[in-house]
């Protein structure tokens, strides 16, 4: 049965900006609650001050409310704004603009230029911890989408080890391992990302495309039932019902 790799490179969630807490005459947190809340007017008003000298950061938050509104391409242009801006201020903000970037060029359709976003934050050397596990995590994504399976997995192994509580990781890296014939790795790596979130469809859509790749046809068709029933009208559902019927049978009502 073909299996998707195009989860690796379509999954995208939107680019992660911690909220500061709006304090009277912060203009910088005033403007990213403005994003999150009223993403219209944000961009109005971060415009306005960034044409008044708001610097990156009235660029940044500008990247937040075109995020909010799912403008891909406009949030991405924001935040390489940025980024560049802080690279010129030396300021080490531009690591996390950069990776921002990126993830809005992937959720963008555009790779490519996500990666040599995503390249320019790790290079920076200015990311660490959670922050710099996301990036590689997004950076696999596109060198998968590229075709560049090996570099992938070194990206996504770096991913685990600095972000393994994120479940996409783990399903990201159990995919890959499906794809490249490395059904032990994909088998445990699956099972870390059912463990922390049972109730995602991409995982049970997963979890089942492994188990028919293994030939164990009960246990692939209770995953994708299970996909199935969590998230109906939902693109991982349509996958599992299209795997369900390749069986011979829908997802049986329980």
């Amino acid at each position: 049965m073909l299996l998707p790799l195009l989860l690796l490179a379509q999954t995208a969630a939107a680019p992660a900006a911690g909220p500061p807490t709006p304090r009277r005459g912060d203009r910088y947190a005033e403007c990213i609650d403005q994003a999150r809340r009223d993403p219209a007017a944000a961009v109005r008003g971060a415009t306005a001050w960034q044409q008044a000298g708001g610097g990156f950061l009235a660029q940044q938050c500008l990247g937040i409310a075109h995020t909010t509104q799912q403008r891909w391409d406009a949030a991405a242009a924001a935040f390489e704004g940025a980024a560049r801006a802080a690279d010129v201020a030396r300021d080490p903000r531009s690591g996390s603009f950069w990776a921002q970037a990126g993830n809005a060029w992937l959720a963008a359709g555009d790779p490519a230029k996500a990666q040599v976003a995503l390249d320019a934050a790790l290079i920076g050397g200015t990311l660490t911890g959670l922050d710099l596990g996301e990036a590689h995590l997004d950076r696999a994504r596109t060198l998968v989408a590229a075709g560049r399976q090996g570099e992938a997995r070194a990206d996504l192994d770096r991913a685990l080890a600095l972000a393994g509580d994120d479940p996409l990781a783990w399903l990201l890296s159990a995919t890959l391992a499906r794809r490249t014939g490395d059904l032990l790795r994909a088998r445990k790596d699956i099972g870390r990302a059912l463990a922390l979130s049972p109730d995602d469809a991409s995982v049970q859509l997963e979890a089942g495309n492994i188990a028919a790749v293994e030939g164990n046809e009960a246990a692939a068709r209770s995953a994708w039932e299970a996909a199935v029933r969590v998230a109906p009208g939902t693109g991982p559902a349509q996958a599992a019902a299209d795997a369900l019927a390749a069986l011979g049978g829908g997802a049986q009502s329980r």
